[in-house]
């Protein structure tokens, strides 16, 4: 398969990619106040995080974050192996969002003010399946 047939691929992968990458290396260097509010947010949405020191759960998000986000923008990753990435990730973000009360309206999906933010992250697991649907670069 030749770059001509994954250019499509391009612009999803640089916009999702440089976007996780700098989240990423934003938390790598989170102060103690940052890291807490990070593992008490998620915690909230999986409680198994509660049991994990703050400061390790920020640097192991932040390395996770990095190692999606450098996937993506790496070109010889396969589109497939980054889309699965992105899709876990999405997908761990999504759960945050049904699980935190007060991120959707009553009765539906759709986000309220506050959840906006977490809704947004429907576009990375969007992206995600994209990429592993639409790589066929196992399948040539």
């Amino acid at each position: 398969m030749n770059l001509g047939d994954r250019a499509w691929q391009v612009p999803l992968r640089l916009a999702a990619g440089a976007y996780i990458l700098d989240s990423g290396l934003r938390k790598w260097g989170a102060g103690e106040e940052v890291a807490k509010h990070l593992q008490e947010f998620a915690s909230g949405a999986y409680p198994f995080l509660a049991e994990v020191e703050p400061a390790r759960f920020v640097k192991a998000l932040s390395v996770g974050e990095v190692l999606i986000g450098a996937g993506l923008l790496i070109p010889s990753v396969p589109g497939r192996v980054a889309g699965l990435g992105l899709v876990g990730f999405g997908a761990g973000l999504l759960g945050l969002y049904a699980r935190t009360p007060g991120m959707r309206r009553p009765g539906t999906p759709f986000p309220t003010q506050e959840g906006i933010a977490l809704a947004k992250d429907a576009w990375l697991a969007a992206i995600g399946a994209a990429l592993v649907l639409g790589d066929r670069t196992s399948s040539s």
